[in-house]
């Protein structure tokens, strides 16, 4: 029987990167859950020496990893145990990392498990083995894409599951609308959270423009979902070149070489690129606008911040951006296409005189429809559900 002076939580989290924004959320919540919860985080590769994981370490998170670096015996030693369990069993499955989650949950049995996927079913194959174990959890979707729905093979268990989740939180309305539309059901069980930010909500004072004006996409480099190649081919024709105006790409990925290469090819000298940079409000006091063609997205945490400091932002219709934004207003968006994002820029640029004040009534705006604190808002559901359970 378990000890009720405290309760045992679970994460699980999909991200492929060392760190990344979607695990701002419930990493930011763990002080604000009910005192002596204890916390066992879950993940294929854990870099142990990223201060965010030093972080989790010295709030006596346990950490384990699912799928660490092995060497060639420890492989071997591997293929030789999962050979004999295939022929003892008729469930065996391929996947070391899910058989390793659902083994140690069937021994820990924690009170509740937080699924924390990157898109909207990347992470429901461990969801699954919670229902399988009955076993309570949350599953939060950071992403829905519109051109990448689930197998049919998988559609099933996925639904399944998504159903006897505890709660589904979604980042955004319209990544939730996605989601049932993708699967065909009303998800009842189901709510929109935010993500922290790292910026206070006040306007900057505006940077001169005496030199020009500097627009920044902050975004991680990955064309597929931030569409920076999108942006390069606008600033390729010789309107955008002729404007006294720079680009700053802010941000790293697995499309940095590409991205460089392509606007090399192009000999674009108003671009440049100045990596990662943690202190994000510290870069908006040189910056006047933001630039982010996204594909797909959840809720864009550089819009957001953007915004709450003050900046004119020119955005793609992706995601939630559409729920913050009203064109000409408080921002410019339209569809994350070379012709409608140039024309939300060629918008944009025209009413260049008012960014300030566009800038300022973002910043209103983010003022009276952003939590104060996503993280305290999430924690709290999460101690509402335990004390449900």
């Amino acid at each position: 029987m378990k000890n009720e002076d405290y309760k045992k939580i679970a994460i699980i989290t999909c991200c492929i990167d060392d760190w990344g924004g979607s695990e701002e959320l419930w990493a930011k919540s763990i002080p604000m859950l009910k005192e002596g919860t204890e916390i066992t985080l879950y993940k294929n590769s854990i870099n142990r020496s990223h201060p965010e994981f030093i972080k989790l370490t010295n709030r006596h998170v346990q950490l384990i990893e699912l799928e660490p670096e092995l060497s060639f015996r420890q492989r071997l030693s591997r293929k030789v145990r999962q050979m004999i369990k295939r022929i003892g069993t008729k469930d065996y499955s391929e996947n070391y990392g899910i058989a390793k989650f659902y083994e140690e949950i069937k021994a820990t049995n924690p009170d509740l498990v937080i699924v924390a996927q990157g898109i909207n079913f990347d992470g429901l194959i461990y969801a699954w083995q919670c229902k399988l174990l009955n076993i309570p959890y949350v599953i939060i979707a950071q992403k829905a894409v519109d051109f990448y729905w689930p197998y049919p093979t998988d559609r099933d268990y996925m639904k399944e599951t998504l159903k006897h989740a505890k709660m589904c939180f979604f980042v955004s309305q319209h990544n939730l609308q996605l989601t049932e539309e993708q699967f065909g059901l009303r998800l009842n069980n189901s709510m929109v959270v935010y993500n922290p930010i790292k910026t206070k909500v006040n306007a900057l004072p505006f940077p001169d423009t005496e030199q020009g004006y500097k627009l920044a996409c902050v975004a991680r480099l990955f064309v597929i979902d931030k569409g920076q190649d999108i942006l390069l081919r606008i600033l390729n024709k010789e309107k955008w070149r002729a404007r006294p105006m720079t680009v700053s790409f802010i941000g790293t990925g697995l499309d940095e070489q590409g991205i460089k290469e392509m606007a090399a090819l192009f000999k674009l000298d108003n671009v440049e690129f100045i990596g990662f940079h943690e202190d994000i409000e510290n870069v908006w006091k040189n910056y006047h606008a933001l630039l982010l063609p996204s594909r797909s997205e959840g809720l864009p945490l550089s819009m957001i911040e953007a915004m709450s400091v003050g900046r004119t932002v020119i955005v793609s219709n992706a995601g939630g951006n559409a729920d913050f934004v009203t064109d000409g207003l408080n921002g410019f968006i339209s569809e994350a296409t070379e012709k409608d994002f140039e024309s939300a820029m060629e918008r944009a640029w025209e009413m260049r005189k008012q960014w300030q004040n566009i800038g300022t009534t973002a910043s209103l705006y983010i003022t009276n429809h952003f939590p104060l604190s996503p993280e305290t808002d999430f924690a709290n559901h999460l101690n509402n559900i335990l004390d449900e359970l």
